[in-house]
């Protein structure tokens, strides 16, 4: 009887530890998918004079776009996002096994180690960058104009904006050279300061978890929920501090992507109507420069509140599967 337990115990252990990690993915990846949307709208609508910088305008906006254009206008460009990562992860897997860069540091890492480690970052975004720039037009296009995109479109967008080829774009379009360094030192910015974050924190949380800790082979709930969390916290933590320390960039680099794409995005003031971008700037430091006089410094925090409703939401699943979690193992136990 008692060996029974144990093993659906076990089995239960395992099934809430996948359930917790994929609740996880799921609300990084497909919950939080509109605040993605409305947050790269506001940053790149150099028009608006609502800055969203709270929670509340954000929600507000949604139900109105919702409203006007239905649920999919909060859902667009979803497809496009899982190739971006698709294909980052494979131009890394690819690169790292045909050169000497690694992929992975090892606990005796020196600075050559970090200094490849973080080259191979950086081509891996050089490779995915016109992808990305299609994906963030899927996102910020306005669903009253644009046709339904297939699910290939963006890595055909993506492929033509490197030859020179596809849909037509304006002469303010921004060469790939002049995006490839702000995307890079974006892109690296943010996986240094997520790993040092999700390092310390997980490093504290074990620390003061450290005499909690349950003898081996025990199944007291505390003991399995800390085994699961502390990941799932860290990881939580890195994103948001990378996100939040990063956002002016963030705000300066979508704004260079999207510059002479002719995409017309909606109006974030009223909810409704559509708005051209028809930007002029020549670069990463004109583009700062330009944002600071006629916006403010406040204007590179355009769509805020996005991020606060978007990891609000994550510390509510997050919160709700742990309960869920509990509440199972107390039934068996």
């Amino acid at each position: 009887m008692l060996l029974a337990s144990a093993v659906v115990t076990d089995q239960l252990n395992r099934f809430a530890g996948f359930g917790i990690g994929l609740a996880s993915l799921f609300t990084e990846n497909v919950l939080a998918h509109p605040c993605i949307v409305l947050r790269r709208q506001c940053q790149v609508n150099y028009h608006a004079r609502n800055y969203h910088l709270t929670p509340f305008t954000i929600v507000n906006i949604m139900y109105s776009i919702n409203k006007t254009q239905g649920p999919r206008a909060l859902w667009k460009g979803m497809g496009s996002t899982f190739i971006v990562q698709g294909i980052t992860l494979g131009t890394e897997g690819i690169i790292s096994e045909f050169t000497p860069l690694p992929r992975e540091l090892s606990h005796k890492w020196n600075l050559k180690q970090i200094g490849g480690h973080l080259l191979l970052k950086g081509l891996t975004h050089v490779v995915a960058m016109p992808f990305y720039s299609a994906s963030l037009i899927e996102t910020v296009q306005s669903e009253i104009i644009r046709d339904n995109p297939g699910i290939l479109d963006c890595v055909k967008e993506g492929i033509g904006r490197v030859v020179g080829m596809g849909v037509p774009h304006s002469k303010r379009l921004l060469p790939l050279m002049v995006l490839t360094f702000p995307t890079v030192l974006h892109g690296v910015l943010h996986y240094v300061i997520s790993s040092i974050i999700q390092k310390l924190v997980l490093y504290v949380l074990k620390r003061g978890n450290s005499h909690n800790l349950p003898p081996e082979g025990s199944t007291s709930i505390q003991g399995m929920l800390d085994a699961y969390f502390p990941e799932l916290i860290a990881s939580f933590a890195a994103s948001l501090c990378a996100d939040v320390m990063l956002y002016p960039l963030e705000t300066v680099l979508h704004r260079l992507h999207i510059q002479g794409t002719r995409t017309i995005i909606d109006n974030t003031d009223l909810g409704y109507e559509v708005l051209p971008i028809n930007t002029q700037y020549e670069g990463m430091r004109d583009c700062i420069n330009t944002i600071r006089r006629e916006e403010g410094m406040l204007g590179f925090y355009k769509g805020f509140g996005a991020v606060v409703v978007q990891y609000t939401l994550h510390v509510a699943v997050l919160q709700l599967t742990k309960i869920i979690y509990s509440t199972l193992l107390q039934n068996v136990s």
